[in-house]
Order: C-alpha cells, then sequence, then structure tokens
C-alpha cells in the first residue's frame, strides 16, 4: 500500500522551509515564521501568513523565526511549524508515517543535529535521516558526486553559507559560516543607518538587496526610494540609495565568504583541485541569485564559477534524488 511510502525531503531553512514529496516534487515553499500569542503561546499563523506580520504586529502577538545560523533557536516554535507543514502536505494520511530527509549545514554540532532529529521525530515521522546541506544542494544542482572526481559547491542560504569539496559521495573538506542572506539584510540596515540616520525594517532591507543589490562594484547602476524613521526627527523620511552604496554596504561580508571559500580550496588535496579548475565552482542558495556574485567569486578564486539552474530549490530537489537512493544517505 503505497499509503505508508510517503518519503518526505525537508529543507528546514533559515529563511524558507520547502518540502519534498516522492513521486509529486516540491510541495510546499514558505517562510520559516511562527506568529504566536505571547500570552497563550498558541500559534496564529505559519509560514506565508506569518511572514506578513513581520515587523508589524500589536503588542501580544509575535512573529518569530525559530531558526537562527540553520539551526533550531526556539526548539518549540519549530516544531510547531514542522507540524504544521507536515500536516499540510500529507493532507489525511493519518496512518502514514513518512520517512523524512532533513538537510542541515555541515559544521553544526552533534547536539544541535540531535534537537533537529528530535523536532521531525515528533511529528510522528517513521525514521528521520540527516543529510549535510551542501552535500544535498550539489545533488540537486545535477552534480554527479558519486564518482572519485573533486566537485565544488557553495551554497549561500538564509542563516549559513556552506562551502564544500566533494568526491565519491562524501564531503571531503568543508566550512560553515554564519553568514549568508539575513547578514546582507542587516549590513544594510546598518549602512542605511550609519550613513543617512534612517532606520529602517528586515522586510525593506531584504528589498533593497533584491531590487538593487550587487556585490561586483559598477555591475549594476540602479537607484531606489527608501522610507524608514528619521532617527533625529523621529518622523518618515525618504532617502535614495544606490546599487554601489549596497555593493559597499555588503563588501565585507562578502570578502568573509570568499576567505572562507579561499580556506577550504587551501586544504584540498591537489587532484581534487586539478578537477575543481576542469569543472568550476556551482553556485547554490537564495544568495546564488545577487547581482555579480558569479562575477566576483571567479575574479578572486581564478577558477570558473556557474549558478545553478534553479538554486532556491536544488537543496529541496536534492533531498528528492537522494530519498530515491536512499543508500546514499549518511543515516
Amino acid at each position: 500500500m503505497l499509503l505508508f511510502n510517503k518519503d518526505i525531503g525537508i529543507d528546514l531553512g533559515t529563511a524558507n522551509i520547502l518540502i519534498y514529496i516522492k513521486g509529486q516534487g516540491i510541495v510546499l515553499n514558505e517562510p520559516s515564521v511562527v506568529a504566536i500569542d505571547s500570552e497563550t503561546k498558541k500559534a496564529l499563523a505559519v509560514g506565508r501568513e506569518a511572514n506578513e506580520m513581520l515587523g508589524r504586529t500589536p503588542g501580544k502577538v509575535k512573529a518569530i523565526k525559530p531558526m537562527k545560523d540553520g539551526v533550531i533557536a526556539d526548539f518549540e516554535i519549530t516544531e510547531i511549524m514542522l507540524n504544521h507543514f507536515i500536516k499540510k502536505v500529507n493532507g489525511k494520511n493519518f496512518f502514514s508515517r513518512p520517512r523524512i530527509l532533513i538537510c542541515c549545514p555541515s559544521n553544526i554540532t552533534q547536539v544541535e543535529k540531535n534537537a533537529i532529529k528530535e523536532a521531525a521525530e515528533r511529528t510522528g515521522a517513521r525514521k528521520v535521516f540527516l543529510e549535510e546541506e551542501p552535500k544535498v544542494a550539489a545533488v540537486g544542482a545535477g552534480m554527479d558526486i558519486s564518482k572519485p572526481s573533486g566537485n565544488m559547491v557553495i551554497d549561500i542560504g538564509g542563516g549559513t553559507t556552506d562551502i564544500a569539496i566533494l568526491s565519491l559521495g562524501g564531503i571531503v573538506t568543508s566550512s560553515s559560516i554564519r553568514i549568508a542572506g539575513n547578514a546582507f539584510d542587516n549590513d544594510i540596515i546598518k549602512y542605511v543607518k550609519d550613513k543617512y540616520k534612517l532606520l529602517i525594517g528586515d522586510r525593506t532591507a531584504e528589498d533593497i538587496k533584491l531590487t538593487i543589490g550587487t556585490v561586483y562594484k559598477g555591475n549594476k547602476q540602479d537607484k531606489m526610494e527608501v522610507r524608514g524613521r528619521d532617527l533625529v526627527t523621529g518622523l518618515p523620511h525618504t532617502i535614495t540609495l544606490s546599487s554601489d552604496e549596497v555593493e559597499e554596504a555588503l563588501r565585507e561580508s562578502v570578502y568573509v565568504i570568499i576567505h572562507a571559500t579561499k580556506n577550504v580550496l587551501e586544504q584540498t588535496p591537489p587532484e581534487l583541485s586539478a578537477d575543481i579548475i576542469d569543472k568550476g565552482i556551482v553556485l547554490t542558495g537564495g544568495g546564488a541569485l545577487m547581482d555579480g556574485f558569479d562575477k566576483l567569486l571567479q575574479s578572486e578564486l581564478k577558477v570558473p564559477v556557474f549558478i545553478a539552474e534553479s538554486p532556491l530549490t536544488c537543496v529541496a530537489e536534492g533531498t528528492g534524488v537522494l530519498l530515491d537512493n536512499i543508500h546514499l544517505i549518511d543515516s
């Protein structure tokens, strides 16, 4: 009876949660946000609906992001979120206890891994597998990591950037740093506050990043009107921000990612380094969509850099491939 074999793959991201169901593909892609009533501790909204409330809630309603830097920051809320989404996609199959594959950053501790596993087990999973994000992203980007040759992937998510070199189905060298999309938003908020004495929220910062953001100086020449609260007068105020200013705001964080990538390359066995010069580096995750990231990495590392076909869904697609080849998973 197929009802019992609904394997589920989950990309439990800091910014978004994506769920893949075997045989159906990606069935859910929503922000990792839960809105709760701070008095009754009840969840009022989850996902997209809760995301609309970020920074706009009345006193007793709190919009919470339970994942921070790729790990669980709030266990209870993560459980509520997972429960909600798994019920949503599992529908009426109350009898089905799915096998769940969850992706996590490569350098998290055993305690953090156990927390993720436990949260998933408590949603009624039959068995929970954990797999490292860069490996799943590489598989989802269509790389064949089972052969004895080097593949390199940089997965820039919301909370973490995972850099890994893979060969023979496993990770040879890797690094996971807690600088990614969310850090970029914070850099923009800080820059606007320091330079213009204007206070903007997370959502405005993300808008700026997506609309006029670039990490390669001179690559984009766009301007945008930004509204916020003037720190001096306390009144609403509008300024104009340019792409070059966003590049300046993000520069420091971007170079931390470049430095970490160089470190991973320095620790790589020479045979695999030769493969990477041939094949290049594949960029995945939402950060891969930042204007000029591929150009900048290519000029800094002197290695070809390619953006995956659908960087935002690589990890979720990868869980699908791994669920079909369960023997490739280190349980």
